[in-house]
């Protein structure tokens, strides 16, 4: 089965441009993120069902700014702006674009038109949608109708059905756009006429046939982390090839209660794949004996973790000749590297998360176009416990960089604790999935007075972090019940002796960052 045509969005430096993509595809259409540098020519070697511009920092008519190739409006593609890329077809479609001193940013009141054409058909009058705009659409191009306008924005969106292109000045991916997502799925059905055909089993069956194809009766190896991208990136792999693939786990003894058993049970139960395990936490321990600068930390966690699985993968290469190595990479992680986006999944390897160049394997990467809701639900068709695939985001130095100050074994097992009864009460309020994440931070330099029963403690305060968020580049703290938050607190400080306070992290990213370290 072959990768169906694509939606390219073009990046123009949005803030949100894997948003647009996102979007597309939760309207079953799939989608690829192109830089707007790309030449016309490939863009449409990709063979497009539509093409969207996104927005951007810049001001259209300032010199430097990204600029629109008219060739992109010579096609007979359907086209649809956002925001900047909105402006960019406007001015080079003849339009006027201009400073008008009425800026807007956040939430805006939408007025559509007495025809309010195809995007904003049937929605309500004074519409809430999200703009972030200094520059306005002040005439629209010949042949296309104005639908909408908001106090700064006498165009607000305008539509040439005939030619099929459309644009809006606000950003109908955020969710602060209300009918947002509506009006995305209009132009994809209604004005570009695609079919919604973009799934998880098209997913699942396209890469089987493809790692089949390449992988023959070779030998396979993928390092599982624990975490939902490797353990899908193997479970797929594994659905391909079956015992051609060993997994190799490195337990570095740095995460959380009953992770590691989950990895060396429950997931080889789930899928029966080939796993070696290796024990090294002794080893990593030892090499964070007495760091605390953080940078420090993640280099050595690093470097350990590539030496340990260097070795493990000598030992099962010595075993079964292996030729590929297979890598849990998502789209977001191309996309920021600044890598290809095209279709292909399997390519030689390079330089790999950091493994060495010497090891000289072929690389598998089955996830590469799909973003973390898609490869959960992959997760979920492959038939993995939900437990693996709902699991919270977990950085890669684990519990270590959730201490603030050096690691030990003990303060190891006092996080683990913490965190564990923060985890057991998010799960039995039902709260889960709408959590992104929830690290517990472990003051450990830190001493705090209290009292307990009787009795003065002086014991080490713990931090609850919270946080909700689509895609980990900006995220707020999840306001969860006061209730939830006072049952935790009190099962700490009631069941974890060395802990007497529990605090809340209540800020957003930015400024902060959803880890401490």
């Amino acid at each position: 089965m072959s990768t169906p045509r694509p939606v390219l969005v073009v990046d123009f430096g949005a803030q949100y441009a894997q948003l647009i993509a996102r979007r597309v595809r939760e309207a079953n259409v799939y989608s690829e993120i192109v830089p707007h540098s790309m030449p016309v020519a490939e863009m449409l070697a990709k063979d497009p069902a539509a093409i969207i511009l996104s927005g951007g920092p810049s001001s259209v008519y300032e010199p430097g700014a990204p600029q629109l190739d008219a060739g992109v409006l010579d096609t007979d593609v359907p086209v649809f702006g956002i925001c900047y890329g909105f402006q960019a077809m406007a001015q080079t479609l003849g339009g006027t674009v201009a400073h008008t001193g009425a800026r807007e940013y956040g939430r805006t009141s939408l007025t559509p038109a007495a025809d309010p054409g195809v995007l904003l058909r049937a929605l309500p009058a004074d519409l809430p949608v999200w703009m972030s705009h200094g520059d306005s659409v002040v005439e629209a191009p010949a042949g296309f109708s104005v639908t909408a306008s908001s106090p700064g924005a006498p165009v607000a969106a305008f539509e040439n059905l005939p030619a099929r292109r459309a644009g809006v000045q606000f950003h109908p991916e955020v969710l602060h756009t209300e009918q947002g997502q509506t009006m995305l799925t209009r132009f994809l059905y209604d004005i570009a006429g695609i079919e919604p055909t973009w799934t998880s089993s098209n997913i699942i069956d396209e890469q089987v046939a493809a790692i089949r194809s390449v992988v023959g009766d070779k030998q396979v190896i993928c390092g599982l982390s624990g975490g939902v991208d490797s353990a899908v990136a193997a479970a797929l792999v594994h659905r391909a090839v079956g015992d051609q693939l060993t997994c190799i786990f490195v337990d570095h003894g740095l995460l959380r209660a009953g992770e590691a058993e989950q990895v060396e049970k429950d997931y080889v139960a789930a899928t029966g794949i080939r796993l070696k395990v290796v024990d090294a936490s002794e080893r990593f321990l030892g090499a964070l004996d007495g760091v605390t600068d953080p940078e420090r930390k993640r280099k050595i966690i690093g470097r350990e973790f590539i030496r340990v699985f260097e070795q493990a993968a000598r030992e099962v290469d010595a075993e079964r000749d292996v030729e590929f190595l297979v890598q849990g990479t998502l789209y977001p992680d191309v996309v920021e590297s600044g890598g290809g986006t095209g279709t292909a999944n399997i390519k030689s390897h390079h330089n790999v998360g950091g493994l060495p160049d010497d090891l000289q394997f072929s690389l598998i990467e089955p996830l590469r176009t799909l973003f973390k809701d898609e490869v959960r639900a992959l997760g979920t068709q492959l038939g993995l416990p939900d437990e693996m695939v709902q699991r919270h985001p977990f950085p890669g130095p684990g519990l270590a960089i959730r201490i603030i100050g050096a690691v030990s074994r003990e303060r190891l097992d006092v996080l683990r604790q913490a965190d564990l009864i923060a985890r057991e009460e998010l799960t039995a309020a039902g709260l889960d999935r709408d959590v992104w994440q929830f690290p517990v931070v472990l003051l450990a330099d830190v001493r705090s007075v209290g009292v307990q029963g009787d009795g003065r403690t002086y014991g080490h305060p713990v931090v609850l972090r919270p946080v909700s968020s689509e895609d980990a580049m900006t995220a707020d703290w999840s306001r969860l019940p006061f209730d939830l938050i006072a049952r935790i607190s009190n099962r700490i400080t009631n069941e974890v002796a060395e802990i007497n306070r529990v605090v809340l992290d209540v800020t957003s990213k930015p400024p902060g960052t959803i880890e401490w370290e």
